[in-house]
């Protein structure tokens, strides 16, 4: 995942939700009992760990029974210190006292919440990526009794299984992102492994590659019951019958039925919003529906420029929610105009936008009929909205806006099929097009003309669109 190009928008909770959210989760729950729980009496080992005698009655007041009660007692101990909800105060005699992080949990906004939770997670994050204890006791174990450990011999190294799991998580948040809501679709954990295992151009994957799929999907079985107490993931355990026989053979392919036994994972709307605050930290672009709420129109037409439509939507209704609706489409109006190669998208925008505004926008359209730019927009929105004495649109008008439409979807989606049966319509509703066409002073008329010759299925019509193409390239420069 490259940080040069922004992310899809994330469609994130409201914040109080969210914290409530990070409250109950296992891990930070377990933390803040702890934080309560501890006293003038409570002691800490050298590195801030809970004293061994009283691990017992943490777990106790966890309600944590069997035999790995004190380790999770232990566990839940170190988050309430990493997260400041608790405080050594007197290293040399292991005293604690309540820190400002529980002061924060328990009193303060939503936002503190949150912030207390991005360092739960932090930590847990850090564990997932350690090897299992017994792992590296008995690598100890094998050594010459010098009681070094042997990073090589034990067949980890920190930085790569940080980055495995960082890749792995943010294909997570790519696949989740994209959804409507949330929390929605849960990921078959071979699709996920594959997808940081594969190489993107392997039509069929080898067995040895299967191998290394069927092994990151081990690792991650691990890693996803670690993250889930958080409450980061939603997970379905790969079947433990399985798990028994990975080691005999590699990976199939899966059929439908079968999929969930080998492990199901989705983000939760928490885990979204955690996984893009690291995104965020990491340097790279990760907007979230609701943060142009404040801008400019010009601000608005530009940042969804890139939104899928869906997200686009959302983010000019939320937009358009705190502005009068006939200002709101004069702004709107005098941001899309422009003859720069952003242009032609947010003319798109724009139009979408006003398609939301409702009638009342009637006299801000009305005002731009006589633009060079706008002038057609304008009349497309007055038509769609039934409204009488229109002037009807010049040929150069016209055809201006074709050019100014196709440049729009080629900016949004490419050469799509839905962009290919637009280029066969106009090519099909318009006799001598081409010929008109490369005329049209518009500074995307040549590159309109390249695509529609490219896109075209019909070899004779796609020359003439090259023909008109390089015409129009051969035009001297002109203002619009």
């Amino acid at each position: 995942m490259s940080d040069s190009s922004p992310l899809p928008p994330a469609r994130l909770r409201p914040e109080a939700e969210l914290a409530r959210d990070a409250l109950s989760a296992p891990v930070l729950s377990r933390a803040a009992r702890l934080a309560r729980w501890a006293g003038p009496e409570t002691r800490v080992d050298a590195g801030g760990g809970l004293a061994e005698e009283q691990l017992p009655a943490a777990a106790a007041e966890l309600g944590l029974t069997g035999e790995d009660a004190a380790a999770d007692a232990g566990e839940a101990w170190r988050v309430a210190v990493d997260t400041g909800l608790v405080e050594v105060v007197d290293e040399e005699e292991g005293t604690v006292t309540a820190g400002a992080g529980l002061a924060r949990l328990t009193g303060g906004s939503p936002q503190d919440v949150l912030g207390v939770w991005l360092t739960a997670l932090e930590t847990v994050l850090a564990d997932a990526s350690v090897p299992d204890l017994d792992q590296l006791v008995d690598a100890i174990a094998a050594e010459d009794g010098s009681g070094e450990l042997d990073l090589d011999a034990l067949d980890w190294q920190p930085e790569a299984e940080a980055e495995f799991l960082d890749a792995v998580l943010g294909n997570l948040y790519l696949m989740t992102v994209g959804e409507e809501e949330p929390g929605g679709t849960m990921v078959p954990l071979p699709a996920l492994a594959a997808s940081v295992i594969v190489p993107g151009d392997m039509t069929e994957p080898t067995n040895d590659v299967l191998e290394q799929v069927s092994d990151a999907m081990m690792r991650l079985d691990d890693r996803f019951r670690m993250l889930e107490p958080v409450g980061l993931v939603e997970y379905r355990p790969v079947d433990e019958a399985l798990m028994a026989d990975a080691d005999e053979e590699p990976a199939a392919p899966l059929d439908d039925t079968d999929v969930a036994r080998y492990g199901m994972v989705r983000l939760t709307p928490l885990g979204l919003y955690g996984l893009r605050a690291r995104l965020l930290e990491a340097g790279f672009e990760a907007p979230a529906v609701g943060e142009l709420a404040d801008k400019g129109a010009d601000a608005l037409l530009d940042g969804t420029a890139g939104f899928p439509s869906t997200a686009a939507h959302a983010e000019t209704e939320h937009w358009l929610s705190r502005r009068e609706p006939l200002a709101a489409a004069r702004e709107l109006l005098a941001a899309a105009r422009g003859s720069d190669p952003g242009a032609p998208l947010r003319r798109l925008r724009c139009q979408q936008a006003l398609s939301l505004v409702g009638d009342t926008a009637e006299p801000a359209l009305r005002e731009v009929l006589d633009d060079a730019e706008l002038g057609g927009l304008a009349r497309v929105w007055l038509a769609e909205h039934g409204a009488g004495d229109v002037p009807p649109p010049s040929e150069a008008m016209i055809f201006w806006l074709t050019i100014d439409t196709v440049a729009a979807q080629l900016a949004a989606e490419g050469n799509s099929e839905e962009l290919r049966s637009l280029v066969e319509g106009l090519a099909r509703g318009h006799s001598g097009f081409f010929e008109a066409a490369w005329r049209v002073d518009h500074p995307a008329t040549a590159e309109v003309l390249e695509a529609m010759g490219r896109l075209h299925p019909d070899k004779k019509i796609a020359k003439e669109a090259r023909k008109a193409a390089f015409k129009a390239r051969s035009q001297p420069p002109h203002g619009v």
